[in-house]
């Protein structure tokens, strides 16, 4: 159920989970104040660049994109309507690089690893009565269910064209919220099943 690590000998793979997570978090934080879109074109490039880097597998990962195709094109739109389409061409791959770049995290890094390298960072919240394992699990669910997701909302989607000939529209996103909730409650009860959310209750 819980997809998204790829088993590979990389670069990529041997960069400490902690490396990775900051650099997202910085690029997250920088790529506002880019208002350029050539810079943002080459940070695009390299990011791709890298997903070729980790093989064939990774590069087959990219077919996910389809998913937010709508979405993009719709911000593309908007902002060329209120803007200009460079703005609408510079929103786009701002959300392009932090998508893939949250991907390239999951695809080279191990649910295990990924806990390790958040639990110190969020060691503060103790002090407020929250468990740092448990947030430093939820986060990196999170991150690892994100390929999932997208995978159910792609089924959903090619029935629907299917079925109907058309391409997927707001219909979709009641039954898609449904399954993303029983997903939730399947990994609640395998969680508690396995006395993740039974222990420790003191620091809950």
């Amino acid at each position: 159920m819980i997809a998204g690590y790829l088993a590979r000998d990389t670069v990529l793979h041997r960069i400490p989970v902690y490396i990775k997570l900051l650099a997202l978090a910085g690029v997250g934080l920088t790529l506002p104040f880019i208002q350029a879109i050539w810079p943002l074109v080459i940070g695009l490039a390299l990011v791709l660049a890298t997903y070729c880097a980790c093989g064939r597998e990774a590069l087959r990962r990219l077919k996910f994109l389809r998913m937010f195709l709508l979405v993009l094109i719709t911000i593309a739109v908007i902002q060329a309507m209120t803007t200009s389409w460079l703005a609408g061409a510079i929103s786009v791959i701002r959300l392009l690089i932090m998508i893939l770049m949250a991907d390239l995290v999951t695809l080279s890094s191990t649910m295990q690893a990924m806990m390790d390298a958040l639990q110190p960072v969020l060691k503060p919240f103790r002090y407020i009565g929250l468990n740092p394992r448990k947030l430093a699990l939820a986060v990196a669910l999170v991150m690892r269910f994100i390929p999932f997701l997208l995978a159910i909302w792609r089924e959903r989607d090619e029935a629907y064209r299917a079925r109907t000939g058309r391409k997927a529209n707001w219909r979709l996103i009641a039954p898609f919220l449904a399954e993303t909730l029983r997903l939730a409650d399947k990994v609640a009860e395998t969680l508690d099943a396995r006395g993740i959310g039974t222990q420790h209750k003191g620091s809950q």
